[in-house]
């Protein structure tokens, strides 16, 4: 399996922008998807997920308390694609974001060493 994030760039405060997360090969019908970002001199933490349990065709979100109202994500299944869409950008969202991609497990978890693959880093910056 291959993630590959895309999207980032530099914005200014108040901004969108919308981060896509591309997955290949046996990534399996069922899936938790999930978005982590770190700052310079901070530790990874998490952001937004995703899962879909296609026997259920159900889909549940998550999001981090500090992005909640702000940020989205969803997918589409047809191109293997998660989205995080951003609005309202504050100088604090400024980080390296990854994706992350479970496929085992059925519930969104915030701990990093759950997602067994991770996609590069996209960079996002965002200037008052």
């Amino acid at each position: 399996v291959q993630l590959q994030a895309s999207g980032g760039g530099s914005v200014q405060t108040g901004g969108s922008l919308r981060l896509s997360c591309a997955a290949s090969g046996r990534t399996g019908s069922s899936y938790v998807m999930a978005w982590f970002r770190q700052a310079p001199g901070k530790e990874r933490e998490f952001v937004a997920g995703l899962s879909w349990i296609s026997s259920w065709r159900s889909s549940m979100t998550d999001y981090a308390d500090s992005v909640k109202g702000r940020f989205s994500v969803s997918r589409d299944n047809a191109k293997s694609t998660v989205y995080l869409q951003m609005n309202s950008l504050k100088p604090e969202d400024t980080a390296d974001y990854h994706c992350a991609l479970d496929t085992a497990g059925r519930v969104i978890s915030r701990i990093a060493d759950r997602y067994h693959y991770w996609g590069q880093g996209t960079l996002v910056t965002v200037s008052s």
